[in-house]
């Protein structure tokens, strides 16, 4: 069939399908059952806390029942954490699924939105399926957000704005100065997006308290979140929003699908919520792995962009697809970035310190094989 006769909106043929990954199952066929070491995808190699099981299977007897539409117990939780109402609160499949809800509610053919570049691809993609443009800022020389140009874009008034705070895949971030500069530059008839789905690994004196800064604002806002990263629920899928009001809450609520929040994934996320010690020891792992990192690749000549998340963006010598086949042979999954003007990078997730050291190995087996190719 012609792919130009397809009966899809013209817009669909724009956009590209999202670079997912490999999976370990993948890999382990490409190297004959040896053990694959993941680290594309930024999940979180302590797992989930161990009240999440038990959750999980007081919950087993309640799979022919439709989930809670409003995930009450778990927004109930999240208002008392946050300190805002429960009627600011919206549940989704992944912070994923939420941007997609709000780009839909608010976003129409022909306006625009402001986004940094690079960023994350579905920023870009949901406003270019609703026949929206985007305007990109690109990231400074030093690989972080910058401010001042982001500043001269929110002149043109856009009826988006999305920034990542920390940026992936980059790992820079806004700290509250930052944040509170570009707040005074945005227009009362935009929205901002704030995603924040790393922000459990960011926290600290340096790193922007966005809804801090943003309780007493007059702007329209929401921050979006994610139990994917730092609480290890990838697979369950389940994110929230926090907004300005409750009355863009009900407008996004109305776009949602109704139970779009499965029962397993609300029970996992609150049982993971209430465990601040796992969390914890969550982070001050990725903290000391992402810093034997960084100083490896930064030793061996690398550079690396800044990181306050549980991943590192490094520029690499020759196109990124390509060599993350390498890594691939040695069973080690990468993020090759291929967004334009970054196609030399890679992206690699802080995993256990045994995945970690087999990621190490490798790149010392790739170079100095390179190396020898060179001075034979």
């Amino acid at each position: 069939m012609n792919i130009a006769t397809l009966p899809v909106r013209p817009e669909v043929y724009k956009i590209a399908k999202y670079n997912a990954g490999l999976s370990s199952a993948d890999v382990e066929k490409r190297c004959n059952g040896a053990k694959v070491v993941k680290l594309g995808s930024n999940e979180n190699p302590l797992g989930a806390s161990p009240l999440v099981a038990q959750a999980l299977q007081t919950q087993a007897a309640t799979l022919n029942l439709y989930p809670d539409p409003q995930g009450r117990l778990l927004k109930h939780a999240l208002a008392e954490k946050y300190k805002v109402p429960t009627d600011r609160i919206i549940l989704g499949n992944g912070s994923e699924e939420l941007l997609s809800i709000i780009y839909r509610a608010t976003l129409n053919s022909g306006e625009h939105i402001v986004t940094p570049y690079p960023s994350f691809p579905l920023h870009e993609d949901y406003a270019t399926l609703q026949g929206a443009d985007v305007s990109r800022v690109p990231l400074d020389v030093h690989l972080e957000l910058d401010v001042a140009a982001l500043k001269t874009a929110l002149l043109s008034k856009p009826k988006l704005f999305v920034i990542a705070n920390p940026v992936n895949p980059v790992g820079s971030w806004l700290n509250n100065q930052q944040l509170t500069d570009l707040l005074e530059s945005v227009a009362p008839e935009t929205l901002l997006i704030l995603d924040e789905a790393y922000a459990e690994y960011a926290f600290g004196a340096d790193y922007a308290d966005s809804l801090a800064l943003l309780k007493n604002s007059s702007l329209q806002w929401i921050v979006l979140r994610t139990f994917s990263k730092a609480y290890g629920l990838a697979g369950l899928r389940v994110g929230y929003g926090i907004a300005s009001n409750a009355q863009l809450i009900d407008m996004f609520d109305r776009v949602r699908s109704p139970f779009n929040v499965n029962t397993m994934a609300q029970a996992a996320a609150l049982a993971a919520l209430s465990d601040d010690g796992h969390l914890a020891k969550t982070i001050s792992h990725n903290s000391a792995e992402r810093e034997q990192v960084r100083c490896f690749l930064e030793d061996n000549g690398f550079t690396v962009a800044p990181s306050r998340t549980n991943f590192l963006f490094f520029k690499v010598h020759k196109l990124a697809a390509d060599l993350s086949e390498e890594f691939l042979n040695r069973g080690v999954i990468l993020k090759p970035w291929k967004q334009h003007g970054y196609d030399n990078y890679l992206r690699v997730s802080i995993g256990s310190s045994e995945d970690n050291q087999r990621f190490m190995q490798a790149v010392t087996e790739i170079f100095l094989q390179s190396l020898l190719t060179k001075n034979p």
